[in-house]
């Protein structure tokens, strides 16, 4: 039907229920349909009139009354009220008299059909044309602002692939309270009984408040049943216009670990961030590129980004000049070796960095217990070089990135990192630069972490594979990670070493789990297969060695680490002598100076 046509419809059916209500309320008051009296004819008139004067105001014939809502109500309140007002009025002219009693019964009928017809046809295809529709039947877990939202718009989107049939909330005051027409039907302990005995195919959480570990709680109840479990997209971008409400995603198993984000500093970390010279090691990887986002965020002069691998740089560098095309930051990319100390010295010297973020690291332990000499060369070498040639050039905060590997290593990785902090803590001590380690655990999604190998593990079919299943570890965002880095250099006084408080470890065989349900997969179907512990892992991590302690907190959730011994001349001594090591000696070298700390009398020559 045009637009056209459904006016002229609407126009008519009011026309025939305006004269309906006048001549059946004249019946009802005069109980005489033979008498034709001036006042009926005049009110006749001046009803229909009004009425479509009224609905043309209001544009009560451009309301889609499938969807009709109390809105709607209101203005057809207005258009019938204001009718008869201006019914009485013309009576009162023409005969100094108001029929009050025949009014009052023609407003009553003309708001009961009115709003009746329209009505009816939302009660019509709420009532059959949804269940008529394939529909995905659907619990909200969340009966508050944005569950009572999203209901709303189901039911009102004919298109919709969710029908809510009922709602999930912990507030016992609303149990047994129906919102919208759909019951809320206990708390979060309900969801598995509930999605049996409703038939349920989707779970919609939408709670936007919800923290992680209130979200990981709601999510083991979903797990148990068979529905799919979604969630609302991000507040960000809802608020941004990328996505609507009802574009529910998949829960995401970086909703479920790690925890509620630190928020930042931001006045500390203008001050010395915003209109700077900035370098990032590593620039191309997870945690350096990132570290370059959120670095960019704060407006630097010049943003430098060092790495090693060309396309990766490459990426990173495009993506920051179409983000920030429209400002004054200056990107520089730099192609480099971190071993060669010349180069290093050459970059320093070229763009004279206020800060430095060292991001750049061999990083994955099996491999580097197959290649100590490699670990060497970059985590300890490396590291060496960049750092002399910050503080030969007076860089004003430098921050490594460490991992909680370097504690108590048992691992090549773990130890080259662990050297890798006393090299930049004694450098600190003889340096006008302030040199600051950063340590955290396991970055969800970073390259050669777990996340990666498990999802397409799954995507084969399975099994998926587990090393141990009481192995356990330490789990952060990305993005999470970054923001600690860029707060820690805020936080700076020289010599420290920054640790993120980062909640409860998790069991890899849970985060297994987790994963093969949110592919929508059972444990069952995909499996999980224990291979062993491989060499230079430990079944759980540690943030702190017991001497290092520091319990009260420089910031919300981030602690620091006490200055320890450090082994400066053993350190030389095996940069010195590794080439000439077999990998197993090389190995157990550094873990054995990784391990014993010994304060040394002997100095790196900070200007060599």
């Amino acid at each position: 039907m045009t637009y056209r046509q459904r006016l002229s419809f609407l126009a008519f059916m009011d026309s025939a229920i305006v004269l309906t209500a006048i001549f059946f309320s004249s019946f009802l008051v005069n109980a005489d349909l033979h008498v034709i009296t001036v006042p009926i004819i005049v009110s006749s008139v001046t009803l229909l009139l009004g009425h479509h004067f009224f609905s043309f105001i209001y544009k009560l014939y451009k309301k889609a009354w499938e969807y009709a809502s109390i809105g709607e109500l209101i203005i057809i309140f207005k258009v019938i009220t204001f009718s008869i007002m201006v019914a009485a009025a013309v009576q009162l002219l023409i005969s100094q008299n108001v029929h009050f009693r025949l009014l009052a019964v023609i407003w009553m009928l003309h708001m009961l059909l009115i709003g009746g017809s329209r009505f009816t046809w939302r009660m019509f295809r709420d009532a059959y044309m949804k269940k008529a529709d394939n529909k995905k039947r659907t619990l909200i877990v969340g009966a508050g602002s944005a569950g009572a939202m999203i209901a709303r718009q189901l039911l009102n989107n004919h298109h919709a692939e969710l029908l809510p049939v009922a709602f999930i909330d912990d507030d016992v005051k609303k149990h047994h309270l129906d919102i919208l027409g759909i019951p809320v039907i206990g708390g979060v302990d309900h969801i598995e009984r509930s999605v049996q005995e409703l038939d349920i195919d989707n779970v919609v959480i939408a709670i936007p408040s919800l923290g992680k570990k209130e979200l990981n709680v709601i999510f083991q109840e979903c797990a148990k049943t068979k529905a799919k479990t979604q969630i609302l997209p991000m507040i960000e971008d809802l608020a941004t216009g990328k996505v609507s409400v009802n574009q529910f995603r998949d829960v995401q198993v970086e909703d479920l670990l790690g925890r509620d984000p630190v928020e930042l500093n931001i006045d500390s970390i203008c001050e010395y961030i915003t209109n700077k010279v900035v370098l990032v090691t590593g620039a191309g990887g997870s945690i350096g590129s990132e570290i370059c986002r959120q670095i960019a965020k704060f407006h630097p002069e010049k943003l430098v980004l060092l790495g090693h691998g060309e396309n990766s740089i490459y990426t990173i560098e495009m993506e920051l000049k179409d983000l920030y095309k429209n400002t004054e930051i200056e990107f520089i990319t730099e192609i480099a070796d971190l071993q060669d100390k010349l180069k290093m010295i050459s970059v320093m010297n070229t763009y004279s960095p206020h800060v430095v973020y060292h991001a750049a690291a061999h990083k994955h332990v099996p491999l580097m217990e197959r290649n100590p000499e490699e670990a060497v060369k970059n985590n300890v070498i490396g590291t060496m070089n960049v750092a002399k040639a910050a503080s030969m050039h007076g860089v004003e905060t430098f921050v490594m990135i460490s991992t909680d590997k370097a504690v108590n290593p048992t691992s090549v990785m773990g130890a080259t990192k662990r050297l890798a902090e006393m090299i930049i803590q004694y450098i600190d001590q003889t340096s006008n630069t302030k040199f600051v380690a950063v340590r955290f655990g396991n970055v969800l999604g970073s390259r050669g972490s777990v996340i990666p190998r498990f999802k397409k593990q799954i995507q084969m079919g399975g099994p998926v594979t587990v090393t141990h299943p009481d192995m356990i570890r330490y789990f952060m965002t990305i993005p999470e990670a970054s923001r600690l880095v860029v707060q820690a250099g805020a936080l700076a006084k020289g010599g420290e070493i920054f640790v993120l408080d980062m909640g409860e470890p998790v069991k890899i065989v849970d985060l297994a789990r987790n994963l093969i349900k949110l592919s929508g997969n059972s444990v069952e179907d995909i499996g999980i297969e224990f291979t062993g512990i491989r060499p230079g892992e430990k079944l759980f991590e540690e943030l702190f060695k017991e001497n290092e302690v520091n319990e009260q907190q420089v910031y919300p959730k981030i602690y620091i680490g006490k200055t320890t011994n450090l082994s400066i001349e053993e350190i030389e001594n095996i940069i010195s002598t590794y080439p000439a090591l077999d990998k197993d000696k090389l190995r157990e070298e550094l873990l054995a100076l990784a391990n014993h700390n010994v304060q040394s009398k002997k100095l790196i020559p900070i200007s060599s």
